[in-house]
């Protein structure tokens, strides 16, 4: 993961205070990414995967699948 420091104490405190995931924008509001604070649970904490151990181990084994460019062709055909 890469980190980045804050470059002032204001944007630091600002982001320290909130208990949840936020959007962080830009001056125009045009969204950055999100921001998510130590000690907010994931989104996926408490997920079950409907597969087991060994099922996730044979497909991994099984290869096989799609290239991202082939996903993103298959989508673009379905507009």
């Amino acid at each position: 993961m890469t980190r980045i420091v804050t470059f002032d104490a204001a944007t630091a405190a600002k982001l320290g205070s909130f208990k949840e995931r936020i959007e962080v924008c830009d001056e125009t509001g045009r969204p950055l990414g999100h921001f998510t604070p130590l000690g907010v649970k994931s989104i996926y904490e408490g997920a079950d995967c409907p597969l087991n151990e060994e099922e996730l181990d044979r497909r991994q084994r099984e290869g096989g699948g799609r290239t991202t460019d082939e996903v993103l062709r298959r989508l673009e055909n379905l507009a």
